[in-house]
């Protein structure tokens, strides 16, 4: 199964707490996060959801 994931550009506040934990998928634009990696390569999924579970505004979700 193929991991997506996508930001919430109302809910993010560009703390870059996703980039700091997966850098391979997240990164900052014009300050707010957006994913660089779709879908998300399956050796990256586990820091993929821990930066899904970190983010304090909820603003990542999980796709597919």
């Amino acid at each position: 199964v193929v991991m997506t994931v996508k930001v919430d550009k109302v809910a993010c506040t560009g703390c870059g707490l996703c980039v700091d934990a997966c850098p391979e998928v997240f990164e900052l634009d014009d300050g707010l996060a957006v994913v660089k990696a779709d879908p998300v390569p399956a050796k990256n999924e586990n820091t993929c959801r821990d930066a899904v579970n970190g983010c304090p505004t909820n603003a990542i979700s999980i796709t597919k």
